[in-house]
């Protein structure tokens, strides 16, 4: 009791800021999280879940498509307590973000030795916009974001204490970012920059250790990577990687091709979700304050920079989301930067006044985003992606309870425009595949007239199609002249694209 007394009073402010930390965390990630439409890489991520869950034998099904499966394990096991499948998933993202929002507070803390730096790096990916959005959808991002926070951490604290049992969780650590996304391996080639932080003062023999323990931390990760190899779809990793980002050998070829329009591009996304005032505190602030701390500020640097340069000049295809732990390290440079910056200001209100101003358009950010997503100050890549454009689902929990609604009244057959990788298609089948009463199967390539196999069955049943990415209007496309009615339409967000649902006509 005396020990728990003298812990409270200790580490009063801290246990206060974390609990406001954690009410607000749960607020802002879980408020109307069910009202942000399926994405179509969430649809992917959603059935695998799905299908693992019940069949031990597709445990690696994320591997068919070059993904590795972190994230489908923790979504399938959520999964046996949350019945929204979706809602489940999400979740994994949730508790990624809430890890990762409590790794920022020891990480900061441990870098500058300053728990107040911890502190505010934690309240500062609180209302971090780019996190808001991934911390809320079902996509591997803000697990990999975690990954990185506590990496990092543990890297720090290895270099620092030269201990086998921070060198044991670090390689778990590790491994659970390589199980996750091929990019967690920046976390092991940016890992001797972190060498940075040792004590020469400790002589040959301490460093010979940190090594050693280094290595071990590493043979680790690639011990549990290995796991993947159980699975005959393990190369399938290096194919997909190869659709993202150019070999060395292709880069050889047209070395800076891309390079400018890349950064270009990484930059403009970086600077929408961070916002100029924070870019502009870590700026000034770290310049004027680099003496201090410049060994970490350096490592941080090296860990931001280098990813983001190497993926401007490597990329193929790029988005937004694939930045989002590269910005961690600015994170905390800014987290150091503003309470530097707070140290000098001794004034209240011109305190108020900077926090107005650094964190105004931050907030605004989360206020659309939270309440009227479509219309977001976010990058249009991420907004056309996620709600307004046509991998977005709006209309799928309309179209999904309509048809649930049909099956009621006796068998029907579903057509869906798409196969693998179709929103539309595995939307249905991740809240229709155990109705009995429903058929289904995906069509592509979309031929010019009515598939005969959907004329059969509308002899015996109701039929439906649903298109997604066509954008069908009677008359007005080659789809236009299929024998079908218009069941119901919906808008994407605030863009001019739909999902519509139509009724094949019976055979006279």
């Amino acid at each position: 009791m005396n020990f728990l007394t003298s812990f409270i009073k200790k580490h009063k402010i801290e246990l206060i800021c974390f609990s406001v930390l954690i009410v607000l965390f749960f607020l802002t990630r879980l408020f109307r999280i069910e009202t942000l439409p399926l994405f179509t890489d969430e649809a992917i991520y959603v059935r695998w879940s799905q299908i693992a869950r019940y069949d031990a034998a597709w445990r690696f099904i994320s591997l068919t498509d070059g993904k590795q499966p972190s994230f489908v394990w923790v979504a399938m096991n959520i999964m046996r307590f949350v019945d929204d499948p979706l809602l489940a998933s999400r979740y994994v993202s949730v508790l990624s973000g809430f890890l990762g929002l409590i790794g920022m507070y020891f990480l900061a803390k441990e870098t500058f030795k300053n728990r107040w730096v911890g502190i505010i790096a934690s309240f500062l990916y609180l209302f971090y916009p780019m996190a808001l959005v991934y911390d809320r959808m079902a996509l591997y991002d803000s697990f990999v974001f975690m990954s990185a926070v506590w990496a990092l951490y543990f890297e720090v604290l290895l270099v620092r204490r030269i201990k086998l049992d921070i060198a044991l969780i670090l390689g778990m650590v590790l491994g659970v970012g390589m199980l996750t996304k091929s990019s967690a391996a920046f976390f092991i080639y940016l890992f001797p920059f972190v060498f940075l932080l040792f004590d020469l003062k400790k002589g040959l023999k301490s460093f010979i250790k940190l090594v050693l323990l280094s290595m071990l931390s590493v043979f680790m990760a690639y011990g549990y990577y290995s796991i993947l190899r159980l699975s005959p779809f393990f190369h399938i990793i290096k194919d997909k990687n190869s659709i993202f980002v150019f070999s060395i050998k292709e880069w050889m070829e047209k070395p800076f091709e891309f390079f400018n329009g890349n950064l270009s591009g990484q930059f403009n996304w970086l600077q929408n979700y961070m916002t100029w005032p924070i870019l502009m505190l870590i700026i000034f602030g770290t310049l004027f304050s680099f003496k201090k701390f410049y060994k970490e500020k350096i490592i941080l640097l090296a860990w931001c920079l280098l990813p983001f340069v190497a993926l401007a000049l490597l990329g193929k295809v790029l988005y937004p989301r694939f930045i989002l732990f590269m910005t961690m390290p600015l994170l905390l440079l800014a987290s150091f930067s503003l309470y530097f910056v707070l140290q000098k200001i001794k004034k209240v209100h011109f305190r108020i006044a900077l926090m107005v101003v650094l964190f105004g358009l931050m907030l605004r950010a989360d206020y659309f985003v939270l309440t009227d997503f479509a219309n977001a100050p976010i990058p249009e890549s991420d907004s056309g992606q996620y709600i307004n454009g046509w991998p977005a689902g709006g209309g799928v929990k309309e179209i999904v309870s309509f048809l649930d609604k049909e099956s009621k009244k006796g068998k029907i057959y579903v057509a869906t425009e798409g196969t693998f990788g179709s929103l539309p298609t595995y939307a249905i089948e991740i809240y229709l595949g155990d109705n009995r009463n429903v058929e289904k199967a995906g069509v592509w390539p979309l031929p010019d007239e009515v598939p005969k196999d959907l004329v059969e069955k509308a002899k015996k049943m109701p039929v439906y199609f649903v298109f997604n990415s066509t954008q069908v209007y009677k008359n007005n496309t080659r789809h236009g002249l299929w024998p079908m009615d218009l069941i119901a339409k919906y808008q994407k967000g605030t863009g001019d694209t739909y999902m519509s649902l139509y009724k094949i006509r019976k055979p006279q």
